[in-house]
């Protein structure tokens, strides 16, 4: 365990275990279908590419970078894109990976974005909810582990772009963040 990790929440063979479920329920929601991936940088990096590796439909490939963090522990609820698709999405359908949902600003206003321009359908795939925390009226379609109000860290997900790297979901202890 990572020195600066306070204890490990989920094992990196739990997490494998649930992605695989996750991976399951969508190949038989989107069968006959090609859904339209997106993965939203940089949290859910791990995730997204461990999820469709587990995917036996056809899909296509995008990312979109956005954030309502910044360096914070806390969202700021102002969605900053960096980096919007490189595909038109009109009448396609389109599933979301996200690292982690909890005051649901950054989803639900990505959500709206992606409405405007004309899907067929948009779903949203979650690692972690932290349904605590959550201020707008938004649900994941698919979520792998709902989780307690701590700050986590690894398997994609990071405090101030470190502990990204670590195989495992663990909670960061609380000196690192509050210096």
């Amino acid at each position: 365990m990572h020195h600066d990790c306070e204890r490990i929440l989920l094992t990196q063979e739990q997490i494998e275990n649930r992605v695989q479920e996750i991976a399951d329920r969508l190949n038989a929601d989107y069968a006959g279908k090609t859904p339209l991936v997106v993965g939203i940088l940089k949290g859910s990096i791990v995730f997204y590419g461990d999820l469709i590796r587990k995917l036996d439909i056809p899909v296509e490939l995008d990312f979109m970078a956005v954030s309502s963090y910044g360096s914070g522990t806390v969202s700021s609820g102002m969605l900053k894109m960096k980096k919007d698709l490189d595909r038109d999405i009109k009448g396609r359908d389109v599933i979301i990976v996200e690292d982690i949902i909890d005051s649901g600003y950054t989803l639900a206003k990505l959500k709206k974005i992606l409405y405007e321009r004309q899907p067929a359908s948009v779903k949203i795939v979650v690692l972690l909810d932290k349904f605590e925390r959550r201020v707008v009226a938004i649900e994941p379609d698919y979520s792998c582990f709902d989780i307690e109000d701590e700050f986590v860290i690894g398997y994609g997900l990071d405090y101030d772009e470190k502990y990204r790297n670590l195989p495992y979901i663990g909670i960061l202890k609380p000196e690192v963040y509050s210096k």
